[in-house]
């Protein structure tokens, strides 16, 4: 067990500040932020370069250092053991919250661990601020992050969230959207969904629609920017017909155990339930984990 009182008690180390940063608009930092960033020891930045014309549009000094996905085990180690020695380290992406589809998961991962204080410092979102100007149910929703690339599994990942009754949010590259929403309508079927770009920016656009009709604008107007796609969930109906499915009441490790039962091997078994998921056999092995 971790039990974090972020404001009550002193850790006898540093602190791991998760600083969001604008995703467009300069205007889009919070006080607090621009305070934190000039108070911290070290800002560990995914691109020190993006980050350094935040830090001087507010005239903020300090240490830049580099921490992104190519060196984030040796930059990542150093951090922890600077933060250990007492020193307070404030990290930021390149644009969002960090720590969402992003390297800094791991950082505060490591900070968890050797007991040093996670604390996040909201601010702009894109998969939240899509969600909100979409139109479509905000009572539940599910951050999906980045496809995968290969058919296949892109494919099984969708089979998997075809059921659920969220909206889901979608991250996606202007050279892949085309594709991603051809693989959405082709496994969801023709549903509801917004496609938005540029947020907070300029050229700010939401385009609402059905995924067919997304697809369509996608061709006449090429796609520029990064993109968050939002889906609208199953319907009732839908997602009953999921839950009607033979294995729809079970967990995996039941589903798994289910063809134990009738005389599979472990691995047959878990291929057979990936299969009736529409999932991987990796996932299934993730989740008896």
């Amino acid at each position: 067990m971790n039990v974090q009182k972020s404001f009550h008690e002193e850790s006898g180390t540093g602190k791991l500040y998760l600083i969001a940063t604008p995703i467009g608009n300069l205007e889009d930092m919070t006080f607090r932020a621009i305070r934190l960033l000039k108070e911290a020891d070290l800002i560990a930045a995914e691109d020190t370069r993006q980050t350094r014309k935040l830090l001087t549009h507010y005239e903020i000094g300090g240490r830049l250092v580099s921490y992104h996905e190519h060196n984030k085990e040796a930059s990542g180690r150093e951090l922890l053991r600077l933060m250990e020695e007492g020193q307070t380290v404030a990290l930021v992406s390149d644009a969002g919250m960090p720590a969402i589809s992003d390297p800094g998961a791991d950082l505060a991962r490591g900070a968890i661990e050797r007991g040093i204080p996670v604390v996040p410092v909201p601010g702009a979102n894109a998969a939240l601020s899509a969600l909100v100007m979409s139109g479509l149910s905000t009572e539940r929703f599910l951050f999906c992050g980045f496809l995968p690339r290969e058919k296949k599994k892109r494919a099984e990942e969708l089979g998997a969230l075809k059921g659920l009754t969220a909206t889901l949010l979608f991250y996606e590259s202007p050279h892949r959207v085309a594709k991603t929403v051809e693989a959405l309508c082709e496994v969801f079927g023709d549903r509801q969904a917004a496609l938005v770009r540029e947020l907070t920016k300029r050229h700010e656009e939401a385009v609402r629609g059905s995924l067919q009709e997304l697809a369509q604008h996608l061709e006449e107007h090429p796609p520029l920017g990064e993109y968050v796609l939002a889906v609208a969930g199953a319907d009732q109906a839908e997602a009953a017909n999921t839950e009607d499915l033979w294995w729809g009441g079970l967990t995996v490790a039941e589903h798994v155990q289910h063809y134990e039962e009738a005389g599979e091997e472990r691995k047959a078994a878990m291929k057979r339930a990936a299969v009736d998921r529409g999932v991987s056999k990796r996932d299934i092995y993730q989740e008896l984990l």
